[in-house]
């Protein structure tokens, strides 16, 4: 995308746009008030908008322009940001801030991404994954990533949120990154130093609610939500509505162009009502892939539906609309494999034999069946997909901080089992992720933590003690009150990556494992992925938690997992082709130690 197609589509943007020669056109959507003021802070106080069709309020200022602090002011007297603000320095209650979006100097122009194959992606917190939290910190980490053998990093939600810590999904101010980790330009700096280390930059974000606090929409437009959907957050987001549509459309076109980003991950997409035809979730892709942008951008889903018709694929293998989806069954399986755990959504996971192999094979574990834990069916037959639409994983964000102590799957499980199923998904040609700091079993947990006061504080960390509540563990109020309190600054540091850790024996080693594992996947994996098309995974139950899976690549070539995921020894089916990988033991007799995994390459059809 040439500069002049970036600004031609940053031109359809919400929010301050800087005007030819100088000054700054502000505008609102405010359809409940006939009249906004805009107050520039240390100048002038109330400014007259001109009201327009549909809703709307413009001013041109001639002798604003980046730097400038501004609000609008309601009729009442209440002092707003700009629900578009580029930045927030002051946090969300503050002014929003001017900020030129061509004032930062690019060298990534030769970039043209990677195709989604070669995809190694890691899930960061910026935060926690650095002591010093902001985005110029991360650039320092970026070589230690490179050699490990990430292509692509997934930044957690940095919307603008309340307070000094959050995990992002709180997010209150759509456009603007959370100045407790830089500004635009530190964010753009991360980008152009990825690129010139080969590292693709997806970012998180949230398009199924607002935060509680922050967000100032329903006094000026109410309109923004309606009640005719209900959410886990209350009411939801109108899409139904143009001006709420183009908001949100505009804010994943502002990332990808204006950020250089290669892809979005969205969250909890099935919480995103939507009555129009076509769906907000068609229309952000359609939009997307229109661009034009001269890289792959590849979009990835949160989806707890397990919906397939998002990640077909064309003739061509492109994405028609969604890349990838994260894989969640994959992570049950396997965590419940290496922990026995059985409680909460784990118990759907527990009793069901073939779900190994069905999952590596085929991508969900449940495709349209009854599940127990839920009392529904869920998700669709996905054997028609290629493997690289699903992305895999034994950590993420949410599986390690749904737990009550933010316990890392290295606490709940034996070296051997982690190694196992690590061995299965790093391996394997869907996706892999990797969470932040796995790839040298850092012990620190990553338990939910945010900045609330007041009210909502105390609420927040009730809510999070009385939602274990229903555990046979945390029945005893004495137990709840052990939980983290994620109101605390305690509960935030705890989280911190401490990058001293590599320098010990132990965590050496499991960096050392992680580097050759992807060492193999890239020479071995990622060249025959896209030989690897839709139906071409079969898998045998060979035992409990332990399979045998062969993927055809092309006619004449396989790529074979032998795994036994399980504590006992067990007869697995006779090794053929070229060993790859093994993690633990095979016998004399051929037999599968516990926890043992062989990898390997064959000739001809299965």
């Amino acid at each position: 995308m040439t500069p002049d197609e970036v600004a031609g589509a940053e031109a359809c943007l919400p929010g301050p746009r800087l005007l030819l020669g100088s000054g700054v056109r502000f505008s609102l959507w405010a359809p409940a008030h006939p009249t906004i003021r805009l107050a520039i802070e240390g100048r002038f106080d109330a400014i007259p908008m001109q009201s327009r069709d549909g809703g709307w309020h413009v001013v041109d200022v001639p002798d604003a322009g980046p730097g400038t602090l501004y609000r609008f002011v309601l009729p009442d007297g209440l002092r707003v940001p700009d629900p578009a603000s580029r930045f927030q320095p002051w946090d969300v209650h503050g002014p929003s801030m001017v900020v030129d979006p061509d004032g930062f100097g690019w060298t990534d122009w030769g970039w043209r991404g990677r195709p989604w194959h070669e995809a190694v992606v890691y899930e960061l917190h910026v935060g926690t994954f650095t002591p010093e939290g902001t985005f110029r910190a991360a650039i320092e980490r970026l070589d230690h990533l490179r050699d490990l053998g990430i292509t692509a990093i997934e930044i957690m939600p940095i919307a603008d949120f309340p307070g000094a810590r959050n995990w992002g999904y709180d997010g209150a101010l759509l456009y603007a990154p959370d100045s407790t980790y830089g500004t635009p330009e530190d964010l753009k700096a991360l980008v152009d130093a990825a690129h010139a280390r080969g590292i693709m930059v997806l970012l998180d974000v949230v398009y199924n609610h607002f935060g509680p606090d922050g967000n100032y929409l329903s006094a000026y437009a109410p309109g923004f939500f309606t009640d005719r959907h209900k959410t886990p957050w209350g009411d939801g987001i109108h899409f139904e509505a143009n001006p709420v549509r183009d908001f949100v459309i505009g804010n994943a076109v502002y990332w990808i162009t204006e950020f250089h980003l290669d892809g979005l991950r969205l969250d909890a997409v099935h919480a995103i009502m939507d009555d129009s035809k076509p769906h907000i979730l068609e229309a952000i892709a359609g939009t997307l892939r229109a661009l034009d942008v001269g890289r792959p951008l590849h979009l990835v889903l949160e989806n707890e539906g397990n919906t397939v018709r998002y990640l077909e694929r064309d003739s061509g293998r492109h994405p028609r609309l969604y890349t990838a989806q994260w894989n969640d069954d994959a992570h049950h399986v396997l965590h419940v494999a290496a922990t026995g755990e059985s409680e909460g959504y784990y118990a759907a996971y527990a009793s069901e034999a073939e779900h190994l192999g069905r999952t590596l094979a085929e991508g969900f574990a449940y495709q349209g069946e009854m599940m127990a834990y839920r009392g529904h069916p869920r998700g669709e037959p996905s054997a028609g997909l290629t493997p690289d639409a699903f992305v895999a994983f034994i950590q993420n964000h949410d599986q390690i901080g749904n737990r009550a102590f933010g316990e890392r799957i290295t606490a709940l499980a034996s070296q051997d089992a982690v190694r196992a199923i690590a061995a299965v998904y790093l391996l394997l040609p869907q996706v892999p992720m990797l969470f932040m700091g796995e790839e040298w079993g850092a012990p620190q947990p990553f338990p939910f933590f945010c900045d609330f006061h007041g009210e909502l504080a105390e609420a927040v960390r009730e809510g999070r003690r009385n939602e274990f509540a229903r555990f046979p563990a945390f029945q005893d109020p004495v137990m709840r009150s052990r939980i983290p309190d994620p109101q605390a600054e305690a509960t935030f540091l705890a989280a911190k990556l401490d990058w001293n850790d590599l320098q010990q024996t132990d965590h050496a080693a499991w960096l050392a494992w992680y580097r050759s594992i992807l060492a193999i996947r890239k020479a071995a994996i990622v060249p025959r992925v896209p030989r690897i098309g839709g139906y071409a995974g079969r898998y045998t139950t060979i035992g409990y938690n332990a399979a045998h899976v062969q993927w055809l690549c092309g006619p004449s070539e396989r790529v074979i997992v032998t795994a036994n995921l399980s504590p006992a020894a067990i007869e697995a089916p006779p090794s053929e082709g070229h060993t790859l990988h093994v993690e633990g033991a095979i016998g004399s007799d051929g037999s599968f130690a516990p926890w043992t995994v062989r990898w390997a390459i064959a000739e001809g059809a299965a």
